[in-house]
């Protein structure tokens, strides 16, 4: 319990008067961005914006090969306070690479939570319902394709099985879910951070920013750092520790150290950014009904993502990191079984041992131990019977 009394007397030096907070405390993540443009991208790539459904800015990239693609699109789908780019790590071989070799239309999409976006106070609800079905439907009027495929992670994820159970992206007919999807369950020590922490902070401020751990402009963002640093000894990457801080209980929280090389390592620094107290809000009151919800009552979104039939007939493959310790592995698991109960061999579930949350993309060996899998789901017929659940071969 240190970490919750260190947090009550961060919160007591914090406690001022208003008008001294708005001073101290008015700056906002976009008047503080830290340039986090990193070396460009070696695929042949064209960027595609589009408005989301509340007019709100987004994008897409469409990565291209040297070779005109021979199979459908796919959509991959970002997680929290990162961007497109996270799926482009310098490693040998990208998901991006072994997509576009295997004759893929490679698109990404950066929707509200990308930190190529002005920061913006979202929840799931927003981009299940605003980004998501504009982003399938621009992917689809640009390719000509009738359907496509997605790879989504993490709260990618999330909002993503929120717009395909809504029945919002029917064209969606195959999705590869990383990391948690309908079901999210955390380490408990998480679950008591949520509980404490979001409550706490949201009178204090409206994001947490991993870049504070490179530039600290306020007060509070000082007082965090300061914290990370005294709590987080990991690694020597100030934002490796501030995400494994900002998303859960780890040590590091999002990957583990020995899955990643040295550039990998030092790359990630540039692409984490700010994420709103919304989000911890909604994830946190999720956690505790034990399934996604929806919190701002729109009538095209059900309450309980899981109270009724989803409306979407597209095949599922739950991948998840047995050491993942942002969202554990039990997230994956209970979401396959829900959709199992409904549809029996028809979706998938990978459990990967020896990798946590994020180096399922950004791995060192993810492209040997983890991307074949991808490819051969992506690649199965509807009529092959699935095979769950699995794990990496010995």
């Amino acid at each position: 319990m240190t970490f919750l009394a260190n947090l009550s007397t961060l919160s007591e030096t914090v406690e001022i008067g208003r008008s001294a907070f708005q001073f101290i405390l008015g700056e906002s993540p976009s008047e503080n961005q830290v340039d986090m443009t990193t070396t460009a991208p070696t695929d042949r790539e064209r960027t595609i914006p589009f408005v989301a459904g509340d007019g709100l800015p987004c994008n897409l990239i469409h990565a291209q090969g040297e070779r005109t693609p021979t199979r459908g699109p796919v959509l991959l789908v970002h997680g929290a306070g990162v961007r497109a780019n996270i799926f482009r790590a310098p490693v040998e071989r990208t998901l991006v690479d072994e997509l576009l070799d295997d004759g893929w239309d490679v698109w990404l999409e950066n929707w509200r939570a990308s930190v190529d976006l002005a920061p913006n106070r979202w929840t799931l609800d927003q981009a299940a319902l605003f980004d998501h079905p504009v982003a399938v439907q621009t992917v689809l009027r640009e390719t000509g394709a009738s359907t496509l495929s997605a790879i989504i992670h993490c709260q990618g994820s999330t909002s993503f099985m929120m717009s395909a159970v809504a029945g919002l992206v029917p064209e969606v007919t195959h999705i590869i879910s990383n990391a948690v999807s309908l079901h999210p369950v955390v380490p408990f020590a998480a679950g008591i951070k949520l509980r404490v922490a979001v409550p706490t902070l949201r009178p204090l401020t409206d994001y947490i920013d991993c870049q504070w751990g490179v530039e600290s402009p306020t007060l509070l963002s000082k007082a965090l750092t300061a914290f990370v640093k005294l709590t987080h000894r990991e690694c020597d990457n100030i934002v490796c520790r501030y995400a494994s801080f900002t998303y859960g209980v780890g040590f590091p929280t999002l990957w583990r150290h020995e899955n990643l090389n040295d550039e990998t390592h030092e790359w990630l620094t540039h692409e984490f950014g700010a994420v709103p107290l919304t989000f911890f809000n909604q994830i946190g009151r999720s956690v505790r009904a034990g399934h996604l919800i929806s919190v701002e009552g729109r009538p095209e979104l059900p309450g309980n993502f899981v109270a009724q039939p989803p409306r979407t007939e597209a095949r599922l493959s739950f991948f998840a990191g047995e050491q993942n310790r942002c969202f554990l592995a039990e997230s994956q698991r209970r979401t396959y079984e829900y959709f199992h109960r409904l549809r029996p061999g028809f979706h998938s579930l990978h459990i990967l041992p020896d990798y946590g949350h994020l180096d399922v993309f950004m791995g060192k060996n993810a492209a040997r131990d983890v991307f074949p899998l991808m490819l051969t789901e992506l690649n199965r017929t509807p009529s092959q019977q699935a095979t769950s659940p699995s794990a990496l071969p010995d």
